[in-house]
């Protein structure tokens, strides 16, 4: 039988406002704090020598014998190149949340404070994709993004995505990489540029959360049985999709290593995967309690490395 959620469990996700409580908060918040990264990030600042694209100990190939044979100068390209790979994938996937948004508030007032809001995020993400493509154009390198299947099946998704999946999964793309970027902001050994890009987007990408986690626990008291084993395994095939692409083989043919290689080393490399671990562990928990993860659908959580 699967398991379902416990009424304590429900307690801890449950929103204490309506939503457009939680709009207005977040409204506030963004007038206060929000940022224009064609202004605020000096982008004629030259690069930094020596220092790495994003925190060393991030880099897929960290810890293994793979890394140890990589010149200082290969190490601090491929920690360039993984962060616009990052950044890439994560431009593919602002794409796709804001036609996400923009389809589930479609049909709502836009005088409340909840499509207002979800109008703000767009915005947000709108500069959030420049952004990120600008990074990768300083560092000399291209704004990866998914291909083939997983580039289709992220079209198909963006269309018919419904329920607490379409928020949820806008949580695991964003949770994960916070605490990335958190990182990234304090490590005196990168860039001040990604440093810059990482702060930015972290202020932000806080009200996001917030907004999605809110929507996320409303929408999942209402789900029966049958609503629930779906949801769980959408999320579970997003959660792998998501984490799976963001750092594409082509990077580790540009610092001249075999991407096939490569790409089974950072599968194995048990430092990245308690990485990703540490990175998810709050974001799972909520998903559990919401009754989004477990039961079979676990087990594409432990593939995809997040538990």
């Amino acid at each position: 039988m699967t398991p379902t959620t416990t009424a304590p469990a429900l307690e801890r996700v449950r929103p204490r406002h309506d939503r457009d409580t939680t709009a207005r908060r977040l409204l506030a918040s963004a007038a206060k704090t929000s940022y224009d990264p064609q202004k605020d990030i000096d982008w004629s600042k030259p690069l930094e020598a020596g220092l790495f694209g994003m925190s060393a100990q991030w880099s897929t190939l960290y810890a293994t014998p793979l890394w140890d044979e990589l010149t200082p100068e290969q190490r601090i390209r491929l920690t360039e190149l993984e962060f616009c790979s990052i950044s890439g994938v994560g431009i593919w996937f602002e794409m796709i949340l804001m036609q996400m948004i923009l389809r589930d508030v479609y049909d709502q007032d836009p005088a409340t404070p909840h499509v207002q809001f979800a109008l703000t995020e767009i915005a947000d993400e709108c500069r959030h994709s420049a952004m990120f493509a600008r990074t990768a154009e300083k560092f000399g390198a291209r704004s990866y993004q998914p291909t083939g299947l997983d580039h289709q099946l992220g079209r198909l998704f963006k269309t018919l995505a419904t329920g607490p999946s379409l928020y949820a999964s806008i949580l695991v793309a964003e949770e994960v990489l916070d605490i990335f970027q958190r990182e990234v902001i304090d490590d005196e050994q990168v860039q001040p540029l990604t440093r810059a890009v990482s702060r930015i987007h972290v202020v932000e990408e806080a009200r996001h959360m917030r907004f999605a986690r809110d929507e996320i626990a409303r929408r999942a008291e209402a789900m029966g049985r049958a609503e629930r084993a779906r949801q769980r395994l959408v999320l579970g095939v997003v959660a792998n999709i998501i984490i799976h692409n963001l750092v594409q083989p082509e990077v580790y043919a540009e610092v001249g290593l075999d991407p096939d290689v490569a790409e089974r080393v950072a599968r194995a490399n048990e430092h990245h995967t308690a990485k990703l671990r540490g990175a998810a562990e709050n974001l799972t928990s909520f998903l559990t309690d919401c009754g989004l993860v477990g039961g079979p659908s676990a087990r594409l959580w432990r593939r995809a490395r997040l538990v």
